[in-house]
């Protein structure tokens, strides 16, 4: 059981484990690097929870305060030594990983578990810039974390049965399924979805479509719920980008080579709903949430 959760990185992904962990009663330690990073976590952690209140009147839920009262929001990394499972969430970039593994590896329990949660980079690699590689597992949660129930787990070469175990144990107590696959980059998930997301790019790129009509594409002929320029600007241009450019070097294989257009709109500053504007543009933030998104006009402009 685990009674204790740490969460390095309060980015999107970070702040939605941190918050599905806290509903579930677990105390959660929730780091990241600035004050400013960990007050925004905290105020969108309480919408986030008082808009899925307004959604679902019907079932009682506890306060946002009381949610955040499970929550310490901390810049310190030494406040992680008594946690009993561990989820990282940093920036997708191997540099900032490996220097930061070193020093989870020193602070934390001996036997506390580390989920990397990573779109693409090899959860072996992450293990070899530690002391206990049979316990680092890779853990791919979705966004939004709390309303998603399935999450992708990754075997890595050294990960023992006994980790696995641990990791499903801990999506069980978030009342998620894990489904287990084995460690290459990308995995399963990213290294089907970032393909179609860049041929998306590079289609719009080439003005065969506007963003717009791509997405109704996938909706309306395949059923999807979201179209894959709208799951771009979700995930964030930046961690496509980043997602991309660590396929394209981990198999030398010019189909992740990632579209210019991508790499460009990175460059501007675009990341998608996290910025206000991607392939589509969002008033704010949450307000996003309950609105559908209008076209970029920068990005249709013919």
């Amino acid at each position: 059981m685990i009674h204790t959760l740490g969460v390095v990185g309060a980015g999107v992904m970070g702040r939605g484990v941190a918050q599905a962990a806290a509903q579930k009663g677990m105390r959660v330690v929730l780091v990241d690097i600035s004050d400013d990073i960990l007050a925004a976590a905290d105020n969108d952690i309480r919408q986030a929870i008082r808009f899925a209140a307004m959604l679902d009147k019907k079932s009682p839920s506890e306060s946002a305060d009381d949610v955040c009262a499970r929550i310490t929001f901390t810049t310190d990394l030494n406040q992680l030594a008594l946690v009993d499972f561990l989820v990282e969430n940093v920036s997708e970039k191997v540099s900032i990983k490996r220097a930061l593994y070193p020093q989870l590896d020193r602070i934390c329990k001996d036997d506390c578990v580390f989920a990397v949660n990573t779109s693409a980079i090899s959860i072996t690699r992450v293990g070899s810039w530690t002391q206990r590689a049979s316990k680092v597992v890779g853990m791919h949660f979705m966004n939004p974390v709390p309303m998603k129930p399935l999450v992708e787990v990754i075997r890595a070469h050294h990960t023992s049965e006994a980790s696995i175990n641990t990791a499903k144990q801990f999506l069980a107590q978030l009342g998620k399924e894990a489904i287990v696959v084995n460690d290459m980059p990308g995995f399963v998930s990213n290294r089907i979805l970032m393909l179609t997301v860049n041929e998306a790019v590079f289609v719009v790129q080439d003005q065969v479509s506007t963003p717009r009509d791509v997405d109704r594409i996938f909706k309306g002929c395949f059923g999807h719920k979201m179209g894959p320029l709208e799951t771009a600007d979700l995930i964030g241009l930046d961690t496509i980008l980043f997602s991309l450019d660590v396929l394209y070097e981990s198999y030398n294989d010019p189909k992740f080579r990632p579209a210019p257009l991508l790499r460009k709109m990175v460059d501007a500053g675009l990341f998608g709903r996290k910025s206000g504007e991607g392939f589509f543009k969002y008033p704010t933030l949450h307000q996003a949430v309950l609105s559908k998104p209008t076209s970029t006009t920068v990005v249709e402009k013919k």
